[in-house]
């Protein structure tokens, strides 16, 4: 029985193939790494994500790191598919958003509640009353447009940002923030630090290091520190 226990325990602590998969997806594509990318592509492709489910993390992409760079990731992406294609390969479609998008003044409460559910509260600060612009683009838009779209679940779309946020040089507290929302929305440490060493292995070693000094900040403060 103990036995049993530890295995389910274990379990819990380790990311699945496919969520392992998207580490390097979102990090290559936030590096603009297009070259490994395409390779990150075609395995997670092979470990059975759907296009679906890649083509909407390269989408998200472009909230941390620009339209250019999504743009160019998911150029990758559909040529990747057609050679896949080509060469008689059948990769699942997936499903597209299965509830329509709210708009208006709607859309600011959808994404206002989901801020402040992944925050663990409601996000407020000086610097959203200097720029109220920014505050309500990311209620409206980050975490309403994108965010309202459940072909992809929130763990899997955390998983992204982090190792999105981890490839780019300059946006600790950001990373460190998006550490807390993965926790808040179900990855414990374990499956996070799984995700460093992902890093390490599949994208490089100072990504490694951002998302590792990150998640050891973010456990700090949740353990008082």
């Amino acid at each position: 029985m103990a036995n049993t226990e530890t295995s389910l325990s274990n379990a819990a602590e380790a990311l699945t193939a496919r969520q392992q998969a998207i580490v390097p997806i979102a990090a290559l594509a936030a590096a603009a790494d297009i070259d490994q990318l395409t390779a990150a592509l075609n395995e997670g492709l092979d470990i059975g994500l759907t296009i679906s489910e890649v083509r909407e993390i390269l989408v998200q992409l472009y909230a941390y790191a620009g339209f250019p760079r999504s743009l160019n990731a998911l150029g990758a992406l559909m040529k990747v598919v057609e050679t896949r294609q080509q060469a008689g390969l059948q990769d699942a479609e997936g499903q597209a958003p299965g509830r329509p998008v709210p708009t208006g003044e709607a859309l600011l409460v959808a994404g206002t509640a989901n801020q402040t559910k992944l925050s663990g509260g409601p996000v407020k600060g000086a610097l959203f009353d200097f720029a109220p612009a920014i505050d309500r683009f990311l209620k409206t838009h980050l975490f309403g447009d994108i965010f309202e779209r459940d072909n992809l679940d929130w763990q899997s779309r955390e998983l992204a940002t982090v190792s999105m946020l981890a490839a780019l040089a300059g946006v600790d507290s950001q990373l460190q923030a998006h550490m807390r929302i993965s926790m808040n929305v179900g990855l414990s440490a374990g499956q996070l630090k799984q995700l460093c060493e992902v890093l390490a292995d599949r994208v490089d070693q100072q990504a490694a290091r951002r998302a590792e000094g990150a998640l050891e900040r973010q456990l700090a403060v949740a353990m008082g520190h």
